[in-house]
């Protein structure tokens, strides 16, 4: 079975080295990173072969993690998105991408574990890469 990539981006250090440390232990290989400039440069990387993202909506500094979805959208229009936030699920109708899920903090590891995986047993499968 093929490694499933996540990228995960919040801000929280403490509550991001939880959220990997849950999907890690879910099987998961995680990308974490701590603001969506960061993100979004993993994102438009070459070698990026991300599967998946979790994003927090609002980080320190722009960009936040409605423009990482969108941006992760760009490249792959049915990259599994999940929202984390403890503010702006309210917003997420209007601004998230579609076929998304919030989940507000606090939340269960379970919860992260089961949006994430929904998302992924959702999702098309992807056409194969070049030279694969």
């Amino acid at each position: 079975m093929e490694a499933v990539t996540i990228l995960l981006a919040d801000d929280e250090s403490m509550l991001l080295l939880d959220f990997e440390g849950t999907l890690t232990g879910a099987g998961f290989v995680v990308t974490s990173v701590t603001s969506g400039a960061k993100a979004i440069a993993i994102l438009h990387s070459v070698n990026s072969q991300i599967d998946g993202v979790v994003t927090d909506i609002r980080f320190r500094e722009f960009p936040d993690g409605w423009e990482v979805a969108r941006v992760a959208r760009e490249i792959d229009a049915f990259m599994p998105i999940v929202y984390i936030s403890g503010h702006g699920a309210l917003d997420w109708v209007s601004r998230g991408v579609p076929d998304s899920i919030m989940i507000e903090k606090p939340f269960t590891p379970a919860q992260l574990v089961t949006a994430v995986s929904q998302l992924l047993n959702a999702r098309p499968p992807r056409a194969p890469q070049p030279g694969a």
